[in-house]
């Protein structure tokens, strides 16, 4: 199954405060492992999420450049914790507020990548779009992705040194409502 094949529908799905998301991946960011409510609310089959790239979840909507990010970090042996917003396979959205972290062997090696995801906060959720809105508009202004995701990294940088925040300043500044991107 290609998600990318799938029409968002515009349909919100959530889940509950309660709950969490938990998925692994290997280091290529193939899922090894998905939970119920992963399965739930993707509306994938263990067997079809299974195998896959983790992007097989990636909305349109979500920048790039928040992405080339994520992976980054991770890849770089560090944690990140972002706003997500992600397409099912009925083509319904569902937000994120994810906490991504490398897993590592004896040797210190990243083998994997574990992420959880809870269900973020409405406020929390229109600041990240808002924030979104703008990486986007900058991403859909180039026709090749390399390009595209550097003027998203760049229209991050501006908000960041407007606010005098780093990345993950700001995310649990969005986190805890104290400030709106």
């Amino acid at each position: 199954m290609r998600l990318t094949q799938i029409r968002p529908t515009g349909t919100e799905r959530t889940f509950s405060d309660g709950e969490l998301i938990v998925t692994k991946t290997d280091p290529h960011g193939v899922i090894t492992y998905a939970n119920d409510v992963f399965l739930r609310i993707s509306a994938l089959s263990e067997a079809e999420a299974v195998g896959q790239p983790h992007n097989v979840i990636r909305h349109p909507d979500m920048p790039r450049s928040v992405f080339k990010l994520l992976w980054d970090t991770v890849q770089d042996g560090r944690e990140i914790f972002a706003y997500v917003v992600n397409l099912a396979a009925d083509g319904a959205h569902y937000w994120v507020f994810a906490h991504v972290t490398p897993s590592f062997d004896s040797a210190g090696r990243v083998i994997g990548y574990h992420s959880n995801r809870r269900v973020p906060s409405r406020p929390a959720v229109a600041a990240a779009d808002e924030l979104y809105g703008q990486l986007r508009a900058a991403e859909r202004r180039h026709d090749r992705t390399q390009d595209a995701v550097e003027a998203g990294e760049a229209a991050l940088r501006q908000v960041l040194d407007e606010r005098g925040r780093t990345y993950d300043e700001l995310v649990w500044d969005i986190a805890s409502g104290s400030r709106r991107p």
